[in-house]
């Protein structure tokens, strides 16, 4: 059994500018972690907003946790919040922002694995 817990991982600032935690990553664990897929939580604060990007090769979704916000993907937008999944097929334009006054908090899954040279500012 592998568990990582939330609190004893460390958090950066994505390319992007989202307060990111790589939860799991099969190319970053010490385990044997058979899985096509990484895991990130990502927050906002209010009134914040991602940077316009990209993932060349990689397909993403957020599924949202908390909070109230708005993802614009390519030409496309749409006002989210928990509970909700969004999919961002590979080489979209993307970005998302906060519209409340809380936290927005989601995760970010991406297969294959996030890879630092695959995302780009767009």
């Amino acid at each position: 059994m592998f568990i990582k817990d939330l609190r004893d991982c460390p958090r950066f600032a994505a390319l992007d500018g989202t307060d990111i935690c790589e939860l799991l990553h099969p190319d970053r664990e010490n385990e044997d972690l058979l899985m096509s897929y990484s895991i990130a939580h990502a927050l906002l604060g209010p009134e914040e907003a991602s940077k316009p990007h990209r993932l060349k090769t990689s397909s993403e979704v957020y599924f949202i946790l908390e909070g109230h916000g708005r993802m614009k993907i390519d030409d496309e937008s749409a006002e989210v919040g928990p509970g909700q999944a969004i999919y961002i097929k590979p080489g979209s334009r993307q970005h998302i922002e906060n519209l409340g006054d809380c936290p927005l908090i989601f995760l970010c899954i991406v297969c294959p694995p996030w890879r630092e040279e695959d995302e780009e500012l767009a």
